[in-house]
């Protein structure tokens, strides 16, 4: 109690500025440590370090593993994960690999999944009433899947917990780790994988596997640590589509990179929450083009300062905390009223974004009707996917939350896959529009 008076005298006497002190990051397991200490020289996907991890989840074996990956720019990084894979021998024709991209937890070297003391688990959920943890954890449907005999990956993506700076929702990025994790799986030969692959995942984790599932070539390359893979479908829950809503504001405006720059923040600024999700966006694209773009141009010199350091010091929760705590009303002071070098800050999220191509793969996206990502969002790429001659199924999940939707899409997206390792037809749901 008596930290929370001081802390008010100081804000009323000093500023919000008084709670952001210097100090150091936030303390990593040992395993991560080590990882962020590798030299990312190898072939894509290749595990450098692996730590076997105990499970409840019947019939399962986990690890944490540390493995090479490449951003946007074709920089080699080392991203960690989860690894969990049935017990027993595999079939001849080789066990399905499931690579599963999270939701948002932050931006700090301790806000990997991989991190908590029991992350083999089925996802567990904040916000929901049995969450128990600061940040969201563990991997949508995973005791379904491990029964189904699959392999399934989890990577954390670059720069939550092997080094570096994450750059967060930079789809171009975020997609390669989450396919260089199917590769790592698939380089473990006793655990007997075959060459088929699913992506999944759940808004970061959404637009990521969106952005991977349009990465024809990267999906392609040689010489990798397991080359040949079978992308046979995607599953994308809540995605956000900040490439998409940038582009058809170009489009739209005479490519008036303003108009589309307060296109995509003015929706999303509405509160303090969401307006972190926008200045994450900011900070994890100028991390992925330095040369390009700056945080002076988009945030106040306060802002930049404050977002800077809480973002490296503490995970997304616990983040929106601290932002409410120290501005509450006041949290659009930490921008600029009018963003600078728009055009440069457009193209960066235009280029790290969701490739404007036909994806490889069937997509199942959904969203809850009272999501916090917009309806406009997965239209957009809807729209744009069937035009392309893609196959996309739209699935508005009635009465669901950005946080429910998840538990309530697994219903049927669980046999979706099934049917998607089996090689059964399947109708495309764009020629039904």
């Amino acid at each position: 109690m008596k930290n929370i008076y001081r802390n008010a005298l100081l804000v009323a006497v000093l500023g919000p500025l008084a709670l952001i002190s210097a100090h150091s990051a936030p303390a990593i397991p040992p395993f991560y440590v080590g990882a962020s200490k590798i030299k990312p020289e190898g072939k894509l996907g290749q595990i450098v370090k692996k730590e076997k991890v105990a499970t409840e989840v019947l019939g399962a074996q986990a690890w944490r593993i540390a493995y090479i990956s490449s951003d946007v720019n074709d920089i080699k990084t080392i991203s960690t994960g989860l690894l969990v894979a049935p017990t027993g021998p595999a079939p001849k024709e080789g066990r399905p690999i499931v690579s599963w991209s999270h939701g948002t937890t932050g931006s700090a070297q301790n806000c990997g999944p991989s991190q908590q003391l029991n992350p083999a688990v089925d996802l567990n959920e904040y916000f929901l009433p049995n969450g128990n943890s600061w940040l969201d954890y563990g991997i949508l449907s995973l005791t379904e899947l491990i029964k189904e005999g699959y392999v399934v990956v989890a990577t954390d993506y670059q720069g939550l917990g092997g080094g570096g700076k994450h750059q967060y929702v930079v789809g171009q990025t975020n997609g390669r780790d989450t396919i260089n994790a199917i590769r790592a799986a698939g380089s473990v030969k006793e655990l007997g994988t075959g060459k088929k692959a699913l992506l999944y995942g759940w808004s970061q984790g959404g637009y990521s596997v969106l952005s991977a599932g349009g990465s024809k070539e990267y999906l392609a390359k040689s010489s990798t640590a397991y080359d040949g893979i079978d992308l046979v479908g995607v599953v994308a829950l809540s995605p956000v589509n900040f490439s998409g809503v940038v582009q058809a504001a170009m489009n739209s405006n005479s490519n008036d990179s303003d108009k589309a720059m307060n296109e995509l923040v003015a929706p999303l600024s509405s509160n303090i929450f969401m307006w972190g999700h926008v200045a994450a966006l900011m900070q994890g694209t100028q991390a992925a083009y330095p040369e390009k773009i700056k945080l002076a141009e988009w945030f106040t010199p306060e802002g930049a300062k404050v977002f800077d350091e809480l973002s490296t010091n503490k995970c997304f929760h616990v983040l929106s905390d601290s932002l409410s705590y120290s501005y509450g009303d006041n949290y659009k002071s930490l921008s600029r009223s009018t963003p600078l070098n728009t055009k440069a800050w457009v193209d960066a999220l235009i280029a790290g974004g969701i490739p404007n191509v036909k994806p490889t793969a069937p997509v199942l996206m959904y969203r809850g009707t009272k999501d916090a990502v917009p309806k406009s969002q997965v239209d957009l790429y809807e729209a744009q996917t069937c035009k392309l001659g893609g196959n996309v199924q739209h699935v508005e999940l009635d009465g669901a939350t950005h946080f429910t939707s998840p538990v309530e899409a697994q219903k049927t997206f669980l046999p979706w896959i099934k049917d998607r390792f089996a090689g059964k037809a399947l109708t495309n749901a764009c020629l039904k529009k």
